[in-house]
């Protein structure tokens, strides 16, 4: 099967899967949604982080919050194993457990007033299950937020002082600081002066495009990574405070129809170009590499399912949705937009940077070769950047474009992750009983530093977000898996059926818990005890979730057992 041939059958089976299984079965079946439930977005309204907002506007906030660096980086990584696995995990393991996840923490949070999934544990499975998942929360967000900021700070500095010259783009610095002031200022007559929003999005995306182009020929040289990264934490505590009116719901909703301009044009250039497969179909034992299984779940990790992304539909997209009819579109077809990204990401490094299978080898001859962040963030824009120049663009050009779009989306992840850093400080004050931590300033101050904890702290001398990075797949993967159990047993509580949501739990818990055993053990033959010790922290935090969830169900039969 071609390239493209797979792509149109890729592309066939999401809309297949949306229009029956999430909007027939889910929606329907399942969770039995209504539109005259009152959302949270409407019953707590308060016009800073509960605000309801127009589908498409919203569908774009929750897009670009969890379209971060991950989908590219992931399949990137894991086609090291072959365009088959890889491929496989990233369209059915999204269709059939991803965006099943997104779609059912979506929902599970509007029918508990817009919470967090770690404080809806507490009422679904046991109170001592919220400070676990709030923990594990915490984790995972200031370890990815942290690497996030140091790849966005590298591809912003100098080739000459971020000592990564094949991924620098500084010209992606002025379109990505200008979208923050165009998007305030729309966020500002949209909402208080009633200007009519397409208009005004028109309007935005147009200057949005006109200052990518300048951006392109005007890159601004001169600052360290070090100097972008406390810039980008000063962002991100602006972005976090903010009404989500004034900045997030506008600059999200803009960075997304820049991401869809991107999409279409990369997927054109490549049905141009029809290019053939440079990569084997499987590849089983890679040099140095981890078994397939189970760590081709974990590598690729956004690009099918994401612990992450229950954050963001818990965290910001429940508390402004408009209404439950929505949730299929903003949930189950957002997930579908990863996926779409992580196909790309396959398809680029597999068919679309590489013209033979030797210089696909040369790439990928080895596991040390192919876990690099930086050189797997260039191949995605290298790749990609083919395609687009099969339009008749020119290839620098299409490579600064392309990394705009990067950007702007690790952007709207870490502003995203700061926001739900705040919310997991605020649940975390109001579990243990710290009422400072109920203060947006301080929690997000302490939030942006955790983040900053993870971009400059030092451990055997690589940041402790990069060190500890291995880490991030397994947390991700265990979170999302706990997640589903919570929706699982959520259900089993109402009478619902649960088939839906248990088989994509066990399937992913099964294959992350395998995975930190194994890789716990690894880190402990290398001597990486900082590794083996958050590790073992977490697989005992997950546990103790598990425990606490088999008790309850044990339970909830006994209580209907009559007698």
């Amino acid at each position: 099967m071609t390239p493209v041939v797979m792509a149109i059958t890729v592309l066939c089976l999401y809309l297949i899967f949306f229009r029956f299984y999430a909007k027939r079965i889910l929606a329907r079946k399942v969770f039995e949604l209504d539109d005259a439930n009152e959302t949270p977005a409407h019953a707590m309204r308060d016009d800073v982080d509960y605000v309801p907002a127009n589908k498409y506007i919203l569908f774009g906030h929750h897009f670009a919050s969890i379209a971060g660096l991950a989908p590219m980086l992931g399949p990137a990584i894991a086609v090291i194993w072959g365009w088959v696995p890889a491929l496989c995990w990233v369209v059915f393991g999204t269709l059939l457990v991803g965006a099943v996840h997104d779609f059912s923490a979506l929902v599970l949070s509007i029918r508990h007033k817009g919470q967090s999934v770690g404080t809806i544990a507490r009422d679904v499975i046991s109170p001592r299950t919220r400070l676990l998942f709030l923990l594990v929360i915490f984790f995972l967000v200031a370890l990815a937020m942290g690497v996030f900021v140091l790849v966005i700070s590298g591809l912003f500095a100098a080739p000459d002082l971020a000592n990564i010259p094949a991924t620098s783009h500084p010209e992606a610095i002025f379109p990505t600081y200008s979208l923050m002031l165009i998007a305030m200022v729309i966020g500002f007559l949209v909402y208080k002066k009633n200007m009519p929003l397409w208009p005004m999005i028109a309007v935005g995306f147009v200057l949005m495009l006109l200052t990518t182009y300048i951006g392109l020929d005007m890159p601004i040289t001169g600052f360290t990574a070090s100097d972008w990264t406390w810039a980008l934490l000063v962002y991100a505590f602006i972005a976090s405070v903010l009404p989500v009116w004034l900045l997030l719901q506008p600059r999200d909703f803009l960075n997304s129809l820049l991401l869809y301009l991107a999409i279409f044009a990369m997927l054109a250039g490549f049905f141009v170009l029809d290019p053939e497969w440079a990569a084997p179909a499987i590849n089983p034992n890679p040099v140095g590499a981890p078994p397939l299984l189970p760590f081709l779940f974990i590598v690729i990790a956004c690009g099918a399912v994401s612990g992450f992304h229950g954050l963001v539909a818990s965290g910001t997209t429940s508390k402004q949705l408009d209404k439950e009819s929505d949730a299929p579109f903003i949930g189950y077809v957002g997930m579908i937009g990863e996926s779409l990204l992580a196909l790309l990401a396959v398809l680029a490094t597999t068919a679309g940077a590489f013209s033979s299978r030797a210089d696909w080898e040369s790439f990928y001859g080895s596991w040390d070769k192919a876990v690099g962040l930086h050189q797997k963030l260039g191949i995605f824009i290298q790749g990609n950047a083919n395609f687009i120049h099969q339009l008749g663009v020119p290839l620098d050009y299409a490579a600064a474009f392309i990394s705009v779009v990067v950007v702007g989306f690790a952007m709207t992840s870490v502003d995203t992750g700061a926001r739900l850093l705040r919310f997991n400080l605020e649940e975390i004050g109001q579990t243990i009983g710290v009422k400072a931590l109920g203060n947006r300033y301080l929690a997000t101050f302490l939030a942006v530093s955790a983040i900053g904890f993870f971009a400059f702290f030092k451990v055997d001398g690589k940041p402790a977000g990069l060190f500890l990075w291995t880490l991030f797949g397994t947390t991700n993967q265990i979170l999302a898996g706990l997640t589903l159990l919570t929706v699982t047993i959520y259900l089993y509580r109402k009478r619902k059926p649960i088939l839906y949501t248990l088989l994509p739990m066990l399937l992913v818990l099964g294959a992350t818990i395998a995975g930190m055993v194994m890789g716990i053990f690894g880190a402990i033959g290398k001597e990486q005890w900082t590794v083996a010790a958050v590790g073992l922290a977490i697989f005992m935090l997950a546990g103790w979730v598990l425990i606490e969830a088999v008790l309850v169900v044990r339970k909830v039969r006994q209580e209907r057992t009559p007698g």
